[in-house]
């Protein structure tokens, strides 16, 4: 019986098995929810599995002097259905990236330079706060608002890292003020008032 018991228990793990070791996009394809489709092998080379571009600082000269340098599927091909991405975030003096969300993956940020004040909010409303110091890391679980300020005089520095290739984006400010809902509507849904309403639209670029 334990001899049939483990030949089905290695049975059911070979089904669930990659049939290949790696899928690297072809970015000449469309994304879906499951990803790139896959390039095809035989021109898959070691430099799509290398990426380079986190080494430069991003340019944060906007609005929220801030920027973010993406390491996704779409820039860095050879992360294309492994379940990870990473990016580079630089906050210059009085940066922050505001509350947001990534609807598909959880983070992980790690300070390299200067300090980040970082909190993320639960679904009971509950905040978690830490000014985090060179070295230090700090975990956003998936979906929950969250954001990050410079804590330092001088431009910190983070490495960011996600549970997917392609984790998503939505910055709150920007889903509320940024769009074409009338401000009657807005007004309405968030209890900001019309005058304050129209000037952050007037800031973000928003109408109605």
């Amino acid at each position: 019986m334990f001899k049939l018991l483990f030949l089905f228990a290695v049975l059911i793990s070979s089904s669930n098995a990659a049939v290949q070791d790696f899928c690297v996009a072809d970015l000449k394809g469309p994304e879906s929810p499951a990803g790139y489709s896959c390039k095809n092998a035989t021109k898959v080379t070691v430099n799509d599995f290398v990426f380079s571009g986190l080494s430069a600082a991003g340019n944060t000269s906007n609005i929220i002097k801030a920027s973010v340098t993406p390491a996704f599927a779409a820039q860095f091909p050879g992360l294309n259905g492994l379940g990870l991405s990473a990016a580079r975030l630089d906050l210059a003096p009085g940066g922050v990236v505001p509350f947001h969300t990534h609807p598909g993956a959880s983070e992980v940020l790690l300070v390299v330079q200067g300090s980040i004040t970082a909190a993320f909010v639960s679904s009971a409303n509950t905040v978690y706060l830490k000014t985090l110091k060179k070295g230090e890391l700090m975990v956003f679980p998936q979906g929950l608002l969250h954001f990050q300020v410079n804590a330092a005089g001088y431009t910190s520095v983070a490495y960011v890292f996600f549970s997917s290739s392609s984790p998503g984006l939505q910055i709150t400010d920007f889903a509320l003020f940024a769009n074409d809902l009338s401000t009657k509507l807005v007004e309405a849904t968030t209890f900001v008032d019309e005058a304050q309403i129209k000037k952050l639209k007037g800031v973000l670029g928003g109408t109605g």
